[in-house]
């Protein structure tokens, strides 16, 4: 459900699933946070500044007594998470991801979430450096080079960089959301797929607006302000779509060597993912995804891809990777619509 057309629905689905999908026990949640934390605490100060600026991430009309004790657990969970883990740094935007599980699970659970989620997806992020978020950065224009070339050639002229999808990546797009269903659609599949599906993701954004870009002035200014601010109203479920296609037909080894970056992945979160996901035992999506790709395969053995343009020998390097990545997610292309069959399937595992 969660990789399928509409996500995982509602958030009492979501109460269920998140934790398996991150091999949370729900059993064995941390304590509430004591007091004493924020006494004398190095980051107690900046924390609380950030989140007295989240204001419009939580819902309009609420409470203001209601608000002001959320943002109190938003402080205590950031706080709780970091003292458990001295190996991680806070930084400006971690608080956009910490408070939409907060938001969705309540306090306890979202602290559980939060800490297994900051040691592994968002581990990168949480260096006292900003090497590899640059390096993951350094994955968006391979992407966008190898399925629009002459978008990728333009945005080099331009001299962009990267450095507007910043806030995209190390907040999953929260700070740039302002539609909550949209930003927990997007949890429901970033934390079923692979720690590098964001920025394959902040690509599909990028290529959907192909028209809009070479438009612009060709020149750093004007290209980079108007990537930098997300249409509301995009076509959010097929660009999750593309994004799984994507991550199947280029994965990151091959964008890792293509972009000459190969050197530093033993040093990033997203290389050591396949431990994580050798030890959850609760939730295998990537199996599901092979599965269905599979079907695919053997039902349109003559389907080729509208994604990218044809190059010497990639479509069968595509299939044959396409079989074996894993956690790809190819198959959203052809899944049918969840919302046909998501009911029924809520009232037969969440009784």
């Amino acid at each position: 459900m969660a990789i399928s057309e509409g996500g995982l629905l509602t958030d009492q689905i979501r109460c269920q699933v998140w934790p398996r999908l991150l091999n949370v026990s729900v059993e064995h949640l941390p304590p509430a946070a004591e007091p004493e934390l924020r006494v004398g605490n190095k980051d107690y100060q900046q924390v609380l500044l950030d989140v007295c600026r989240s204001l419009r991430r939580f819902p309009p009309g609420m409470p203001l007594s209601e608000r002001e004790d959320l943002q109190e657990q938003l402080i205590d969970i950031i706080l709780q998470v970091l003292s458990q883990n001295p190996q991680l740094h806070y930084y400006q935007g971690y608080h956009d991801i910490v408070v939409t599980f907060l938001l969705v699970v309540g306090s306890r659970m979202a602290t559980a979430l939060v800490d297994k989620l900051s040691t592994h997806h968002l581990r990168d992020f949480m260096d006292p450096t900003m090497d590899n978020t640059k390096h993951i950065l350094n994955y968006l224009m391979p992407i966008i080079e190898l399925v629009n070339p002459s978008l990728h050639d333009f945005m080099q002229r331009a001299e962009v960089g990267t450095i507007f999808a910043l806030s995209w990546l190390i907040t999953w797009f929260g700070h740039v959301l302002s539609d909550f269903r949209h930003v927990v659609r997007l949890y429901d599949f970033f934390l079923a797929c692979h720690p590098l599906m964001p920025i394959y993701f902040a690509a599909v954004i990028v290529l959907h607006r192909e028209e809009e870009v070479l438009e612009c002035e060709c020149d750093m200014a004007s290209v980079h302000h108007l990537l930098s601010k997300i249409p509301q109203d995009l076509p959010y479920e097929i660009l999750i779509s593309r994004a799984g296609d994507l991550f199947v037909q280029f994965p990151p080894s091959e964008l890792s060597r293509e972009a000459v970056l190969q050197h530093q992945a033993q040093r990033t979160a997203a290389s050591t993912f396949k431990d994580f996901e050798l030890a959850s035992t609760q939730q295998h999506p990537d199996t599901v995804l092979r599965r269905r790709l599979r079907e695919t395969v053997q039902g349109d053995d003559g389907a080729k891809s509208v994604l990218t343009k044809p190059r010497s020998n990639r479509l069968m390097k595509l299939a044959v990777m396409g079989l074996t990545v894993a956690l790809g997610a190819a198959a959203l292309a052809v899944v049918k619509s969840a919302l046909d069959w998501a009911p029924k399937f809520e009232l037969q595992i969440f009784p």
